[in-house]
């Protein structure tokens, strides 16, 4: 089979239609992802410099309906409750439009005291009042402290102590202390440590050699990647292993050529769309992270994209990040 082409126009006008689909029945079944779908697909469409396919005020005004005033953050969908997950995501959406200042300050100062009030003694981070803890946790509250230009040190020391016992010999990390090493993870606990500068305090060279085998060896003969050993190759990890080596300036260490035929390959050729591996149903969360990997390969005159955010480079040049000011 050769590679296909990549279908620009196709992917642009796939993400555009995803909101009129309204009398689908997957389309209720998904509300809990609606707010991170939107941000999934604004940021494909960023890639592939098309933002204005989007109206930008619709956009905004969903993303203010879905405030949970109760909590003081932000869920996935109106009437529903507010989460780390949703929360970045809400605000990653209105920074990509620079047009964080619709929240105001009463707004942002809730969103800072929700973050903080998930984080527990350990420094690890629950996503919500009903305390399941994740790394990922862990870099939804740093990038949206950090989005929002108000990490502290309070918050920071504790997290990347927590962030540095989850790392494992065999150079992966893993959800919390002593749990299975996994490329996201990987992904989640180098970004969150790019952010606090603190990955050549918290890995030393010995580690980030062993990170950077860790991440090498998940590209199988098919030019695909995986989370962990034994497992099938997913575009979604085009993402999180090639951000991860883009934050050690490894990037050298992936085949770049069969990757890129591999994510090809799992296009809709007809209707737009990127699958989890070839011959599979579409979605925009695999989309977006097919997208976004090809991006970091510099393929096609992509938009350039921030391996940490995982947003446009033109929006995330102004965070504050590598170098912190603490408050």
């Amino acid at each position: 089979m050769s590679t296909p082409p990549f279908f620009r126009e196709k992917h642009i006008a796939y993400v555009k239609s995803l909101d009129t689909k309204t009398q689908n029945y997957e389309y209720w079944l998904t509300e809990h992802l609606r707010l991170n779908g939107v941000y999934w697909g604004l940021t494909a469409l960023c890639c592939l410099k098309s933002k204005d396919t989007f109206d930008k005020d619709e956009v905004i005004k969903f993303v203010l309906d879905c405030w949970d005033e109760e909590n003081g953050s932000f869920a996935p969908f109106p009437k529903h409750d507010a989460h780390l997950l949703t929360t970045l995501s809400g605000v990653q959406i209105l920074a990509t439009y620079d047009s964080l200042h619709v929240l105001g300050k009463p707004k942002i100062d809730r969103i800072v005291e929700f973050v903080e009030r998930n984080q527990n003694d350990d420094g690890s981070f629950q996503g919500d009042e009903f305390g399941e803890i994740d790394t990922r946790f862990s870099l939804n509250a740093l990038a949206t402290l950090s989005i929002l230009g108000r990490l502290s040190k309070k918050v920071v020391d504790p997290a990347v102590d927590f962030i540095g016992r989850c790392y494992n010999f065999d150079g992966g990390f893993g959800l919390c202390p002593g749990s299975e090493s996994h490329a996201a993870q990987v992904f989640t606990c180098l970004a969150s440590l790019a952010i606090a500068d603190k990955i050549h305090e918290v890995l030393s060279p010995e580690q980030l050699q062993n990170v950077e085998w860790y991440l090498a060896e998940r590209q199988l003969e098919s030019g695909g990647l995986n989370g962990r050993p034994s497992k099938l190759p997913d575009v979604c990890y085009s993402w999180w292993v090639l951000s991860s080596l883009a934050i050690l300036g490894k990037l050298g260490s992936i085949d770049f050529a069969k990757l890129r035929d591999f994510i090809l390959k799992a296009q809709d050729p007809d209707n737009g769309g990127i699958s989890d591996r070839p011959d599979n149903e579409v979605d925009v969360f695999h989309t977006v992270f097919g997208v976004a990997g090809l991006s970091l390969m510099n393929y096609e005159n992509l938009e350039p994209i921030d391996p940490i955010y995982c947003m446009p480079c033109a929006v995330t040049k102004n965070f504050k990040k590598y170098s912190v000011d603490y408050q």
